[in-house]
């Protein structure tokens, strides 16, 4: 969303998770390659902005805190599986030339997300129930 980069700006992307394991996974994959995130809250009165009167569900909340009730609206389709949103509209555009990164197109979250799954085989996201 547009609105992350009044929070975060161009240098970090928001993160949103029902899930502690995966989000301190996918922050410490940001950390390691450099595609750094920050993690915004999802509590309930953000939630609350999207109650309607017509419908089951808005689409979009009021103005304040646009990116997270934005998390917020994806939360509500998911239930207890673990989840996470990376909200890249402030990294996704590089604006000065870098050294590993030119003008333009900044390919966010490639090495972010790679770094993860190799993190992926010793995380427990949820217990999962053994057959009987």
């Amino acid at each position: 969303t547009g609105a992350v980069i009044i929070g975060l700006g161009h240098h970090r992307s928001g993160l949103m998770s029902n899930n502690d394991v995966l989000a301190d996974a996918l922050s410490a994959a940001g950390e390691a390659t450099g595609e750094k995130v920050w993690r915004l809250p999802l509590d309930q009165e953000y939630s609350e902005q999207l109650d309607s009167q017509v419908a089951d569900v808005k689409n979009i909340g009021g103005r304040a805190a646009g990116s997270i009730t934005a998390g917020a609206y994806l939360k509500k389709f998911v239930g207890d599986t673990p989840w996470a949103h990376l909200d890249i509209a402030g990294t996704a555009w590089e604006f000065t030339k870098k050294s590993y990164i030119p003008k333009g197109p900044s390919g966010i979250g490639v090495r972010l997300l790679l770094d993860f799954i190799a993190r992926c085989s010793t995380l427990k996201f949820v217990e999962r129930k053994k057959d009987k």
